[in-house]
């Protein structure tokens, strides 16, 4: 299938995979993907499309499962980055990833963001998200253009947005809102999306966290809506070796909030990495 992704940095440079989380598209990670393409000259950043979401077309005849997505990444990660690379997942793309792994995908490096730790109905926000599933079981209800323009009301995109948001500047809040209402629906269908959100509450990055063996950061916000900390806590005892860094005062926007924090931690991480291989090969 024709899966659509965008580069940045050194077309030459060490493969650094991105995947973008539930109802995003590459322009959620954009940011630090450039940060990363600036702070390591030597770093090729690549951010696709996930299946069904931005310009990427939904896979046909399939169900979009987390193990279907996990499938697609191994098959992308074989085509775009033959010879090795480092792999990055923000909240359902932490899932992705975690799936592909499971499955055999082998990153030298992997890197999860607001990573899902916990169940879709375990978080600060619980009583939210229980709402969000009904308004997703509502939408699968309708006829699909009836069904798209719920999914795409853009006052319910913007209470997402507001309530996810932690930042009190105003311009990044606005910023962040404009954002959401420029990217949060542009998924493909309403089927694809709602098989999505399934995938999305069904499962936790600890099922998988068994195939972890490759080093392991956690990048976590104190105010994540989505996964409490000391879900992230746990998550970090359950990866032998792997490091979690916390971001005070930040929730489930890493990618729009913290974008110099996390491209500081990811730099540091994937630059140790280059001198253990220097240090080897010497």
């Amino acid at each position: 299938m024709d899966t659509r992704a965008w580069q940045y940095g050194d077309p030459d440079g060490a493969p650094l995979l991105l995947v973008h989380g539930f109802r995003g598209d590459h322009h959620g990670l954009q940011g630090i993907a450039q940060g990363l393409a600036e702070t390591l000259p030597g770093v090729r950043a690549i951010v696709p499309d996930l299946p069904g979401f931005g310009q990427t077309p939904a896979v046909p005849g399939r169900e979009h499962t987390i193990e279907l997505y996990g499938e697609w990444l191994r098959a992308f990660a074989a085509a775009v980055a033959p010879d090795g690379f480092a792999v990055l997942g923000h909240s359902f793309g932490s899932l992705v990833v975690s799936a592909a792994i499971a499955g055999g995908l082998q990153p030298s490096r992997l890197i999860l963001i607001n990573p899902i730790s916990a169940p879709a109905l375990e978080g600060p926000q619980a009583a939210l998200t229980q709402l969000a599933i009904g308004y997703y079981r509502a939408a699968e209800l309708l006829p699909p253009r009836a069904a798209r323009r719920l999914l795409g009301n853009p006052v319910i995109v913007r209470v997402m947005s507001e309530v996810m948001a932690k930042t009190g500047d105003p311009e990044l809040r606005s910023w962040i809102h404009g954002q959401h209402g420029a990217y949060f629906s542009t998924f493909s269908d309403p089927t694809t999306l709602l098989q999505a959100f399934r995938a999305s509450v069904s499962h936790t990055v600890p099922e998988f966290a068994r195939a972890f063996t490759m080093p392991t950061l956690l990048i976590a916000g104190e105010r994540d809506d989505i996964t409490p900390l000391v879900k992230q806590l746990e998550l970090r005892h359950r990866i032998p070796g792997s490091r979690l860094r916390i971001i005070p005062g930040i929730g489930h926007l890493v990618h729009y909030e913290a974008v110099e924090d996390a491209v500081a931690f990811i730099a540091g991480f994937l630059t140790e990495a280059q001198a253990q291989a220097q240090e080897a090969a010497a």
